[in-house]
């Protein structure tokens, strides 16, 4: 018998996040500690879920995003959490940021789902997040986007999986930080099944994990997640371009793992007036935002009034 009022919303918000460097690892044969160890800085924009249950109608499950988008990862958290029970669950998700382009929209969906179906059918929050993070790793979006959004600002995946599993450090990120896009996404499954290539992912991390676990702050986090950028070679021809020159300015920008897309800050209103110069140049659409304070979570009536990135705006 459910305690919550099941036709009432539940809402709830997942943080965006911008992976610079990681390694593939698994602690043993348990799912919940696979995964990735690195760093990201989790991002004030993401997912924003809405779910409502209708326990007298029919078995029905329905994700959606309004717009032609298959979303097979967050379904499959509803499906999981939903178990044999009959009624209709609607769930309805609002991506702040573009889909497949290194921003952690897959791990956002699924967690944003999980909480808000979790909240509705009264799940524990662990078996939420657990139900997010597995549903994320095999269904291919990541390895180990949820874990990293349960906190805020700068993150450092130290073990792999989600806590108590995984160990996740997370560290304030003054600095504002811009994103953008250069072209189609990357599809990120079939990089993420291929043995030869997570390989290749490993040996470019070598060295800059260990540096930034001795000493992680923003400065040491770019540093780092510039030279992943360069050993894996990954970027596409337009965004290398683009992240020469802004090099070539000064600026420290990186690959956002696995997008055409790149994250860079300015700390100073020079170097933040020859991003937006270069930005102009290359034709690259961007925007400016804050590291999140905080991870993914419930919230009231007011979770429409998250603003929306200019990315999606037309």
């Amino acid at each position: 018998m459910l305690r919550r009022n099941p036709l009432r919303p539940a809402n709830a918000f997942a943080p965006g996040h911008v992976t610079g460097l990681f390694a593939p690892a698994a602690s043993g044969p348990d799912p919940r500690a696979r995964g990735s160890i690195g760093a990201g800085v989790v991002l004030e924009l993401g997912v924003l879920a809405t779910a409502t249950f209708e326990p007298d109608r029919p078995r029905r499950i329905v994700v959606n995003a309004g717009k032609a988008v298959d979303l097979p990862i967050s379904r499959t958290v509803a499906e999981r959490l939903l178990g044999p029970r009959r009624g209709r669950l609607t769930v309805e998700l609002r991506h702040q940021l573009p889909i497949g382009q290194g921003f952690g929209m897959s791990a956002a969906g699924a967690l944003a789902t999980a909480l808000a179906v979790g909240d509705l059918l009264e799940a524990e929050p662990r078996r939420s997040i657990e139900v997010a993070h597995l549903a994320d790793l095999f269904g291919g979006g990541g390895l180990g986007g949820v874990s990293a959004i349960l906190g805020g600002g700068l993150e450092v995946r130290r073990t792999p999986g989600v806590p108590p599993r995984g160990t996740v450090r997370h560290y304030r990120f003054p600095p504002r930080i811009w994103i953008g896009v250069t072209g189609r996404p990357i599809p990120s499954p079939g990089l993420l099944r291929d043995p030869a290539f997570l390989e290749r992912v490993s040996r470019a991390a070598e060295g800059g994990l260990r540096a930034l676990g001795r000493s992680p702050s923003p400065r040491s986090f770019l540093l780092a997640s510039g030279r992943f950028t360069d050993r894996l070679g990954l970027a596409p021809p337009s965004l290398r371009r683009l992240l020469d020159d802004l090099h070539g300015e000064g600026i420290g920008a990186c690959q956002a793992m696995f997008g055409r897309s790149f994250f860079a800050t300015t700390p100073t209103e020079p170097l933040r007036s020859r991003l937006v110069r270069m930005l102009r140049r290359h034709r690259v659409r961007a925007v400016e935002l804050a590291a999140a304070t905080e991870g993914a979570h419930l919230v009231g009536g007011g979770a429409a009034l998250v603003r929306e990135s200019l990315l999606n705006r037309s």
